[in-house]
């Protein structure tokens, strides 16, 4: 049995006695889907398309019964904290302009949490008052190969160490307080590398999203006892995208083989070699990838972070959202 897996009973919410993560309410699909009224936008066939990740299979019925509820909710979220932001400074006699109401988006690898990103990112946008909404990942924070070599922590690439921390809180730091112009370095997934002198540039979103691994990770203690700042305290919002480890670890897979018939036959792929393994060969590959990397880093680091998130999206094993938690105001 997966010792993460727990199952929700019947009726409209959990007890908090019931609740292993904390004061969340539990809402069954339809339970959840019930809750959005009647969503004026939606998406085409082929803007779906283009949001999914490769071999995720979110349809139309996804969106409808998972991401609108979840934008309806966001809306209230950002309408309600720029009521704050206004009485508060209309209270201090300040004239600043509105800051960008920040959400976190977590998750393992292979989970969806960027589909889950890109979706916000369009629905979002597409509400009444059509905000500006960005999107970052945190794999531009990423140290860069060399560096990762000279440190000697190359084979942990995307545990939180593996990350310039600092230059991504500052970012954060930077957006959230208004700067006009705040620059972030490119990753690139074909050459598995920080790409040189390239740089996105966010300039004044109304709503800024962050994804990543370690994005909802606590802050580290230093060493005369004080706790330092980390990017999540700058959060307004915050999604963890969830399922159980064993259906995680077999969509791993599943895109591995997908991508050695599409991005690893590239040939500036940095995983070129890949493409041309048999598989037999490719398939120990890729298990090995998981069971030594990126399923130590989701049982170590990022699944902990589950119970810091707002909302809990929980998928089963069809790649389906099945209930959500939403953390009690």
């Amino acid at each position: 049995m997966d010792p993460h897996q727990f199952a929700v009973p019947p009726g409209n919410a959990v007890t908090p006695e019931d609740d292993p993560y904390g004061p969340y309410v539990a809402l069954s699909r339809q339970q959840w889907a019930s809750l959005a009224d009647t969503v004026p936008w939606s998406l085409d066939t082929e803007t779906l398309a283009r949001l999914r990740g490769l071999g995720d299979p979110t349809d139309h019925d996804e969106v409808r019964h998972v991401y609108h509820p979840l934008t309806q909710l966001l809306n209230l979220y950002w309408e309600r904290t720029s009521a704050l932001f206004r009485t508060s400074h209309d209270f201090l006699r300040l004239s600043d302009k509105q800051v960008p109401f920040v959400i976190g988006v977590a998750g393992s690898v292979a989970v969806g949490k960027s589909t889950t990103a890109r979706l916000l990112q369009e629905l979002l946008a597409r509400g009444p008052r059509r905000p500006k909404v960005d999107l970052i990942t945190t794999d531009g924070f990423l140290y860069p190969n060399h560096l990762l070599e000279a440190m000697g922590i190359a084979h942990r690439k995307g545990f939180p160490e593996s990350y310039d921390r600092a230059a991504l809180l500052q970012f954060v730091i930077d957006v959230k307080s208004g700067k006009p112009e705040v620059t972030a370095p490119v990753y690139s997934h074909l050459i598995y590398d920080i790409v040189p002198n390239e740089q996105v540039v966010i300039s004044h979103p109304d709503i800024l999203i962050v994804e990543g691994l370690n994005v909802l990770q606590p802050a580290r203690r230093r060493s005369d006892g004080t706790t330092a700042l980390t990017v999540s305290d700058f959060f307004d919002f915050s999604v963890y995208v969830d399922a159980r480890t064993s259906f995680i670890r077999q969509w791993y897979v599943d895109r591995f083989f997908a991508l050695r018939a599409t991005a690893f036959r590239d040939p500036l792929s940095y995983f070129r070699r890949y493409a041309e393994m048999s598989q037999a060969d490719a398939l120990s590959t890729a298990s090995t990838f998981w069971d030594t990397i990126n399923g130590p880093n989701l049982e170590m680091n990022i699944r902990p972070t589950r119970g810091r998130a707002t909302a809990i999206l929980r998928k089963g094993e069809n790649h389906a959202v099945n209930w959500v938690r939403i953390r009690k105001v």
